[in-house]
């Protein structure tokens, strides 16, 4: 048998029966990570488990789940907060990183590092976070329910990637990065709108603290600091300064990842010529049969390069991934997505019409100002489609960027205070990400070309080179 994990063999001192059985176990869990889908599923998956719960009658040990306090305490110093806080507030603050890692990434060598190329990408996602807002506001003009204008502007990068991915190879790549692209810039808008519009008033003394990490961490960039643990202890800093400024401190995430730098040390041909140094040396000591502690600094040697061979944005984006996409968002969806449906009272006026304004501005809001941002800046010559891409992919881009779920669950809980209110935006932003899940999922079989087994595109009737819908 073929282990999908590890060496032929079992590690000294395990039992070969039961490390087979673990590879058996871990086959088809490794499988699924794999799938492109898997995080949107697993996030569903969640959602479904939390609305269930939350209307069972077992409902109350749902609360009780989420109002359970955790508590650290460093001699007199104690830090107790609810198991609801640690989940929004310092788990999604790694969250919050990775997006910082993304965008930073993106800034540097991605979409977003040639003006010409993100001018598409930055309309699209400008007219999908302006036209849901001006659609809400539309509808609730007063406060409190006015406040909630952020809600329907967010996008869910793993939700609505996944819904491409059931598309398969009707899908092009461009289509793919230009959905990653517009998700992004989606995101910076959601971040500016946290820290500018759903934060406390700030308080200097937090942002002095904050400061000081910051300081800290630009201190040992600059002298040569490379290890990503020694930047926890002013990461920490960081937040907890944010915590004290009145900004939500999952905006500290975005400010270290912001911070990471984005040019590896040795890079690829680096790398080669330390690892055969390493190895070379590592091979002479063994001739000579030396001690085995005497390899360590050559084997510390290839170590380093193998870790400085990769950015940290980079290398730091690929190990938090699966983590945050696995982990993080799947429990936030879970400490989030328990909705009353009993408790929602749609025949309040006010309730009524922050679902109302929360799902126009999804499932309609979204797609309309994405499509027609996006033209009016071809129109004008400062964009153009990707090659590969019609109207038709940028109309369903658009729809399965109405999936707002995480990030605008996360914004309508600081947008909306009362708990009436916030259970009516919450069902609001479940359901309409389903409609633009499934208008997405139905548009993209229709619209987008299929491939055939030779490999060629098949025209349909709605395949264009140029525009389908103006």
């Amino acid at each position: 048998m073929k282990p999908v994990l590890g060496p032929r063999s079992a590690p000294p001192g395990s039992s070969s029966r039961a490390w087979l059985l673990a590879l058996k176990i871990a086959r088809p869990v490794e499988k699924f990570l794999h799938i492109e889908a898997a995080s949107g599923i697993l996030l569903l998956l969640m959602a479904v488990i939390a609305l269930v719960w939350a209307n069972s009658p077992w409902s109350a040990s749902y609360e009780h789940l989420l109002h359970t306090p955790i508590t650290i305490s460093f001699g007199d110093h104690v830090f107790s907060h609810s198991v609801h806080f640690w989940i929004n507030d310092i788990l999604m603050a790694i969250f919050f990183f990775v997006v910082g890692l993304e965008i930073r990434r993106e800034l540097h060598e991605g979409e977003l590092s040639d003006m010409k190329r993100a001018m598409l990408p930055v309309a699209a996602a400008l007219g999908g976070m302006v036209l849901p807002a001006i659609l809400y506001i539309s509808i609730n003009q007063e406060a409190p329910a006015s406040n909630g204008w952020g809600v329907p502007m967010a996008t869910d990068i793993a939700f609505a990637v996944g819904v491409l991915a059931l598309l398969g190879k009707r899908v092009p790549a461009a289509l793919r990065v230009l959905l990653l692209a517009v998700a992004i810039i989606d995101d910076i808008g959601a971040i500016l709108v946290i820290a500018f519009f759903y934060s406390a008033e700030i308080a200097p003394m937090g942002l002095a603290v904050a400061a000081v990490g910051v300081t800290a961490i630009i201190v040992m960039q600059k002298i040569g600091v490379r290890h990503p643990l020694l930047y926890l202890v002013p990461g920490v800093v960081v937040w907890s300064g944010m915590l004290q400024t009145g900004v939500h401190p999952t905006v500290a995430g975005v400010v270290l990842g912001m911070l990471t730098p984005v040019r590896p040390w040795y890079g690829l041909k680096g790398f080669l010529q330390e690892a055969a140094t390493a190895i070379r040396e590592i091979k002479e000591k063994q001739d000579r049969q030396v001690a085995v502690k005497e390899l360590l600094p050559s084997f510390g040697r290839f170590d380093r390069a193998r870790r400085e061979a990769l950015a940290p944005v980079t290398r730091l984006e690929v190990a938090l991934h699966p983590w945050v996409a696995f982990g993080i968002m799947p429990l936030f969806a879970l400490a989030n997505a328990g909705v009353r449906i009993d408790s929602v009272n749609l025949s309040d006026i006010v309730i009524g019409k922050i679902a109302l304004g929360t799902s126009l501005g999804l499932v309609l809001g979204k797609p309309i100002g994405i499509l027609c941002f996006a033209w009016i800046a071809a129109r004008l010559g400062l964009a153009v489609l990707p090659r590969g891409v019609a109207w038709s992919g940028l109309l369903v881009v658009g729809c399965v960027a109405g999936i707002g779920f995480t990030m605008a669950l996360f914004i309508a809980a600081l947008a909306i205070p009362d708990p009436g209110m916030l259970v009516g935006a919450k069902l609001a932003v479940l359901v309409a990400s389903a409609i633009s899940g499934l208008i997405g999922l139905a548009l993209g079989f229709k619209l987008l070309p299929r491939i055939k087994a030779d490999g060629v595109h098949q025209t349909t009737p709605h395949e264009a080179e140029k525009s389908t819908v103006f």
